[in-house]
């Protein structure tokens, strides 16, 4: 790569990598070492197609969404991989808010993967439908659908305990 070209990338991971990184962590339910490779991952990637992603109309979309479809992948190609026994949080940032971010983490965790993955660019980074589906290859119409059934799910997980968390 250029030196011009690797100074741009160096740019942008320096902007982009947080924001990544926050997508990624709640991708992962909380699990901080998958949210760790997920980004390592998808910068990797941007990498390699450097050229071409800075030359697209957003590239931090571009990396969003390969973000997603490595998540996506992932899953699929560890679905009989090892499974944690127990649940221990890396400790949460100091706020009023801990209790609430963990439970949301736990249930999201609970959730299929791209249930997670339409909540997570619908809801937390706040895509449009269209870009929703453009981002994981659905139609407008199965975004909307699996949004409304993943936030169902997330509901009826949620339970009561949402709302013994919440500052009234």
């Amino acid at each position: 790569m250029k030196s011009a070209q690797e100074d741009a990338y160096l740019e942008f991971v320096s902007a982009r990598a947080k924001s990544l990184y926050r997508s990624a962590y709640a991708l992962a339910a909380g699990d901080t070492h998958l949210a760790e490779d997920l980004v390592q991952e998808t910068l990797s990637r941007v990498y390699v197609h450097w050229s071409r992603v800075a030359r697209a109309d957003s590239p931090a979309a571009y990396a969003q969404t390969v973000l997603v479809r490595t998540f996506l992948s992932l899953r699929r190609r560890r679905s009989t991989g090892e499974r944690p026994i127990g649940n221990m949080p890396d400790s949460p940032e100091p706020g009023p808010d801990a209790a609430l971010r963990l439970t949301l983490l736990d249930a999201l965790g609970q959730l299929p993967p791209r249930d997670r993955a339409v909540l997570l660019l619908r809801y937390w980074e706040g895509h449009s439908i269209e870009e929703t589906a453009q981002m994981l290859r659905l139609s407008s119409s199965a975004v909307r659908s699996q949004g409304t059934r993943a936030l169902g799910r997330l509901r009826a997980l949620l339970g009561d305990s949402l709302s013994d968390l919440v500052p009234r």
